[in-house]
């Protein structure tokens, strides 16, 4: 007989794990798929100083290392392999199936967390220089650039709020857009050029990031998007603000998504448009996009699964013993 899962969770990163440590306290054994590339973004992360209780702060692959051994030690089954492909049962009358490969594994209920991917430009010197001037989060690295000249690469409201929060602590910082019409609101553009020590540069695109005294960030090169001109702009940091792809994919057709891509949740919870089936961390979350957040999501995905478990799901022992 198919062995049936209490709880399968697809992802890992902040999310995947917290909501696999709080299943595994429940002694719902919960089997982890992590991926190959396990640990999501902060595996991409150098210095991590806003995740609570590390004063000193921490490296992103660490602090995911820590994350990935808590859920283990509880008993967290990890598997480091991609899921391939989902049929999630409309109506809980049937478990939810999953493969990994050609391997098929059933479950009661099933945590979606792949996270998303931040949309890069695909310049030279941009995956080189990634955690070494290039960064994707103003809100998780804005202070490493203090009196510092800075870009933000973007034209929407996420790239004028983080510009704005970047004006805090870096002595300049030039928004480059390719346009010179941008698709922020007109009230965050406002805001932005209160601030004095930010610059809207357009038409421009960045050509390429250089390092070109060692091994950090120094200068990048921009295109005038109209004229085909050129200019330099000496800096150490620069942020890309072009936006998140969720990673959702794997279960388009399966659960609701809205417009951007990102999975859809009923109310405060993390239940999705099927029952059993939960989201969370950055697949769901357009606007905070913060390790802290997604582990508290995480959280509540486990214990929405337990809830569903305990007072919704047919699936119980009895229903197995008669299987059997």
């Amino acid at each position: 007989m198919q062995t049936i899962e209490d709880a399968i969770i697809i992802g890992s990163g902040p999310a995947g794990y917290t909501a696999a440590l709080y299943m595994a306290r429940a002694d719902l054994e919960p089997l982890v798929f992590e991926g190959f590339a396990w640990g999501g973004l902060l595996q991409q992360t150098t210095d991590v100083e806003n995740f609570p209780g590390f004063p000193q702060g921490i490296v992103g692959p660490e602090l995911m290392q820590h994350f990935r051994d808590q859920s283990e030690r509880f008993g967290a089954r990890l598997e480091t392999d991609d899921v391939t492909a989902v049929e999630f049962s409309p109506d809980a009358s049937e478990p939810h199936k999953v493969w990994a490969g050609d391997d098929l594994h059933l479950a009661r209920t099933v945590v979606l967390a792949m996270g998303a991917e931040h949309r890069k430009l695909g310049v030279p010197g941009e995956e080189e220089l990634s955690g070494r001037g290039v960064s994707y989060c103003a809100t998780c690295d804005a202070a490493f650039f203090k009196q510092a000249p800075t870009v933000i690469v973007g034209g929407g409201d996420s790239a004028m709020e983080e510009a704005i929060f970047l004006a805090k602590f870096a002595a300049k910082v030039d928004v480059i857009h390719r346009r010179d019409e941008f698709r922020a609101s007109q009230i965050m553009l406002d805001r932005a050029r209160q601030v004095p020590n930010i610059e809207l540069v357009t038409p421009y695109t960045i050509d390429e990031f250089v390092a070109r005294e060692g091994s950090s960030l120094t200068h990048a090169h921009l295109r005038n998007t109209v004229d085909d001109s050129t200019r330099e702009l000496e800096i150490t940091g620069a942020f890309i603000a072009i936006g998140h792809d969720p990673q959702s994919e794997l279960v388009r057709g399966q659960v609701d998504l809205d417009d951007d891509g990102y999975v859809v949740t009923q109310g405060r919870s993390t239940l999705t448009s099927v029952p059993g089936v939960f989201a969370a961390g950055d697949l769901v979350d357009h606007t905070y996009r913060q390790a802290v957040t997604a582990a508290g999501t995480g959280c509540q995905a486990a214990l929405d699964a337990e809830w569903y478990l305990r007072d919704a799901a047919p699936f119980s022992s009895e229903a197995r013993a008669a299987q059997a």
